[in-house]
């Protein structure tokens, strides 16, 4: 029996070697907030932290995962949505069909932590998930805005693709 520390808890579970952490976190966890999207890890829809680095769960095999590193799912960053990026992907409407976003949210936690008030450049280096939505513009918004903590006029500064600001 493996055993994995997700989301603060100790787990056990029976899998292959190299099945994708994707998969034991879904199928073998019952944490479906983590999504398969692509399975080459360019969409980021399977974005979880280990040790706090955001990782494309889809591809990473789980004999490359010890025991001692802590996974943190979307179930596990904030299990009533009162994270701050969780509250401003909120506030500013940032899904539409929602599919990418728990590995947006994921991905936005990271660079938040990391850098608390990130600049565009930043925003763009980090921000690599694919939204088929096109929410690009609201999720900038949502990190400049999380970092300033400002949701009252968040929603009036999301650039559109022409320039035009809201």
């Amino acid at each position: 029996m493996a055993k994995l520390n997700v989301n603060g808890s100790r787990r056990e579970f029976e899998a292959e070697a190299d099945t994708p952490l994707l998969w034991v976190i879904r199928e073998q966890l019952g944490l479906t907030g983590t999504k398969y999207g692509c399975g080459i890890a360019a969409c980021g829809a399977c974005t979880v932290h280990i040790d706090g680095v955001p990782t494309r769960s889809c591809i990473r095999p789980l004999s490359s995962v010890t025991a001692n590193e802590k996974i943190i799912t979307i179930e596990g960053l904030s299990p009533d949505g009162s994270h701050p990026v969780q509250k401003m992907w909120t506030a500013l409407d940032v899904p539409q069909c929602g599919y990418c976003q728990s590995g947006m949210i994921m991905a936005a936690t990271a660079l938040q932590k990391a850098k608390p008030n990130p600049t565009d450049a930043d925003i763009d280096e980090a921000m690599t998930n694919i939204c088929r939505c096109g929410t690009y513009n609201r999720v900038r918004a949502a990190i400049r805005a999380t970092a300033k903590g400002d949701t009252k006029t968040a929603a009036l500064n999301i650039q559109h693709a022409d320039g035009s600001v809201a």
